[in-house]
């Protein structure tokens, strides 16, 4: 079943919100064919408002992986979804009681106040969730997370623990016990998922051969055979865009 069938949407949060949203999406299956797919680890945390032919209207809070997923996409289902960073789990979801590595949590149906209605206009969507998380944001955060996420995730995981924790003034055993307390994984393994995803668009356009944040190719093949089940070559061809993520990339 070819992406085209699926309508895919995806919008930037306001500036305020960046630190806590990574995007707002939209993905709709608007046939009577159930779409197979495969879900790679992608270092966000996402919250789902849902619902299809088969199953009421839900919010489902949505934790992170660390190897790939089999998936199906139900025969005419709306998903609208807010993706976070990790800081976002700490100051802004309710995701409190152990970490979401793995794990999926029910939310209570009128979550920031959504409810099914508000699944017929994405931009409508987009404005009142944002409108609810800002209202919502923290007054502090603590000035070490902060500093660390962003350089994080502006080097796409491949800076280095003992480098990320210099800078933000922490040491890296307590930036460990931290991520694994509240994220199920140390801040190494964070980084590699990072690392990885920064490989998307490369494998996307058929560039298959490691760049500077591998060792070498064995090491780049290890990476992605890790987290997509399958070789780069069978990535980047991605027959049937059964690897969903890589078909929703804008094309350059």
């Amino acid at each position: 079943m070819p992406f085209v069938d699926l309508e895919y949407r995806a919008v930037k949060p306001a500036l305020m919100l960046a630190p806590f949203v990574e995007s707002f999406w939209m993905l709709v299956n608007p046939t009577d064919v159930a779409v197979p797919v495969v879900l790679v680890p992608d270092g966000r945390v996402d919250v789902l408002f849902c619902f299809s032919a088969e199953a009421p209207y839900r919010v489902l809070l949505l934790g992170l992986q660390n190897r790939p997923e089999d998936q199906v996409i139900s025969p005419y289902s709306t998903m609208f979804a807010i993706s976070c960073t990790l800081l976002a789990v700490e100051y802004l979801l309710p995701a409190q009681g152990g970490s979401l590595l793995h794990d999926g949590r029910e939310l209570p149906d009128d979550y920031l106040g959504m409810s099914a209605e508000d699944l017929r206009n994405f931009d409508r969507f987009c404005a009142n969730a944002s409108a609810r998380l800002t209202h919502a944001l923290p007054n502090a955060i603590d000035p070490r997370k902060r500093t660390l996420f962003a350089l994080l995730y502006a080097s796409g995981g491949s800076r280095s623990v003992q480098a990320l924790a210099e800078a933000a003034g922490w040491s890296p055993r307590e930036i460990n016990r931290y991520f694994t307390r509240l994220f199920g994984l140390s801040l190494k393994a964070y980084s590699s998922i990072l690392r990885f995803r920064a490989t998307w668009p490369q494998l996307k356009a058929g560039h298959l051969y490691a760049d500077g944040d591998f060792a070498d190719q064995a090491h780049f093949i290890r990476e992605v055979r890790k987290y997509t089940g399958a070789a780069p070559k069978q990535v980047a061809r991605n027959y049937d865009d059964r690897f969903i993520q890589f078909s929703t990339l804008p094309e350059k």
